[in-house]
């Protein structure tokens, strides 16, 4: 079990922070950062504090690791384009923390699943002061966000974020991920076959659509997915199950130890 985590601020708002966790003693380094977006389809009722195992568990596992928080849906500042403009901000600042690894790879699930793939898809994510994005690893993530609307995933959750897509089409052209394909670092989408929560079907959307614009070939950074086989929605975050040995092969894949 690892300390408990130091908060540090990125930002003036208090949802602007970010928590570190190292590895415990006698663990062996792994010489990356975790850079932990938790979910809850960007809904200001769902914080950070429930992706504390998780956070625990990549540190347990040899990672140095940040657990983001981030302004949300119904918050101040929340929604697009101030949740986006929280990742940017937060991954910036991790990686220029000296605390931690400078390899740093971003691993989100569901709605945070959505904001990793996205940064992972903007031109500052390869330009980062002091520290290289090597990949991303979305978990059941919400990334082909005009299909998970179609889909009516969360109640309606991607329009509670970004707005009315008849009246806000800029908006959504900024926030969906599969606006910017290819992307600009490796990304692993990792998905449960069971998941009715956001199925399969948006991860291999994105695949899909980020293959056909030339990820993997050309010298364009691979996109991959993986399904876990009666897989639901939580267990790829839930360090007890067997599906969450999945996600820690995905991310040891891009951040191998040294």
């Amino acid at each position: 079990m690892t300390a408990a985590p130091t908060p540090r601020p990125y930002g003036d708002d208090p949802a602007q922070v970010y928590d570190v966790l190292t590895p415990p003693d006698g663990v062996t380094h792994r010489h990356h950062t975790v850079v932990v977006v938790h979910g809850g389809f960007w809904r200001a009722s769902y914080d950070r504090a429930h992706a504390v195992p998780e956070a625990q568990a990549f540190a347990d596992a040899g990672y140095d690791v940040a657990l983001v928080e981030y302004r949300r849906a119904g918050m101040p500042g929340g929604g697009v384009p101030g949740t986006l403009d929280d990742v940017r901000a937060v991954v910036t600042a991790v990686a220029a923390d000296e605390a931690v690894a400078d390899r740093l790879v971003l691993v989100g699930h569901s709605a945070g699943g959505h904001l990793a793939t996205w940064a992972a898809g903007q031109d500052w994510v390869t330009a980062l002061p002091g520290a290289t994005v090597v990949g991303v690893v979305s978990l059941a993530g919400v990334v082909d966000l005009r299909l998970a609307d179609r889909l009516g995933l969360g109640d309606g959750a991607a329009r509670a974020f970004v707005g009315d897509p008849d009246t806000r089409p800029d908006a959504w052209a900024l926030a969906d991920p599969v606006t910017t394909l290819p992307p600009r670092v490796p990304v692993r989408l990792v998905s449960g076959s069971a998941d009715e929560t956001v199925p399969t079907a948006v991860s291999e959307s994105y695949l899909a659509l980020a293959r056909a614009a030339g990820a993997g070939e050309g010298g364009h950074p691979p996109v991959d997915l993986e399904v876990v086989d009666g897989a639901d929605h939580m267990p790829l975050v839930e360090p007890e199950h067997p599906a969450f040995a999945r996600v820690l092969a995905a991310v040891a894949a891009l951040a191998p130890g040294d």
